[in-house]
């Protein structure tokens, strides 16, 4: 595909995604996202070519005039959609499938200081809502969403919605995952303190008995 049918492709998912847009010159002209991604095309063309320095300018301009931090070095697929997207930070070795929505206030960080891979992995379909954090080299499924506000640290299956912090697994293939917390098997303190000071006290007792009887048998060969 030609760079400007990509870009051509970049407009036509803000209409399929956003009930707001309603002309191509409106879409053109004020969506910080598609300008952020556009520029992103640009820099990492530059970046592949090994033009580091231009590619960093180019998406620092971008940053600055969007809101949205995309390294050069990311690899992102096509119908690529950021809605709004202030707040937006995507790593070097990010990789972003096709058909991915991202929501502002996403981070697709690292953890520290790591060599290689140390960006998560985004396959195609996925969601990732409002501020939620991808952190590390993880990898979320095909089809997969992550909830408003969540830290996610491990890996994602395909098919899954995942919430919290950190995040864990609520929906898996479409059927809500269960959390058997096996009540009857949790640890009752009081009870084991009880059964300690049954033990003790049966302990003394047997000692007492054992005491009486020394006393006893002393006192029967006086």
């Amino acid at each position: 595909m030609s760079f400007f049918k990509l870009l051509k492709e970049d407009i036509d998912v803000v209409f399929d995604q956003d009930p707001a847009a309603r002309t191509y010159v409106e879409v053109f002209l004020t969506y910080s996202g598609l300008h952020a991604i556009w520029a992103h095309r640009i820099a990492h063309a530059l970046y592949k070519r090994k033009f580091f320095f231009i590619a960093r300018v180019i998406s620092q301009v971008s940053r600055f005039l969007t809101g949205i931090e995309i390294h050069p070095g990311a690899q992102i697929g096509k119908r690529f959609f950021i809605d709004h997207g202030m707040g937006v930070v995507i790593g070097e070795t990010c990789e972003i499938g096709n058909n991915v929505t991202i929501f502002q206030g996403v981070t697709l960080g690292g953890t520290g200081k790591e060599k290689g891979k140390r960006h998560p992995t985004i396959k195609d379909n996925a969601l990732v809502a409002t501020g939620a954090k991808v952190l590390g080299s993880i990898t979320i499924g095909e089809n997969s969403k992550v909830g408003a506000g969540s830290v996610v640290l491990k890996d994602v299956p395909a098919n899954s919605t995942v919430v919290g912090i950190p995040g864990r697994i609520v929906i898996q293939n479409g059927e809500r995952v269960r959390r058997d917390l096996d009540h009857h098997k949790l640890p009752d303190p009081v009870a084991e303190l009880l059964k300690e000071m049954k033990t003790e006290v049966n302990r003394l007792n047997k000692e007492l008995e054992e005491l009486k009887g020394v006393k006893t048998d002393g006192h029967s060969h006086l």
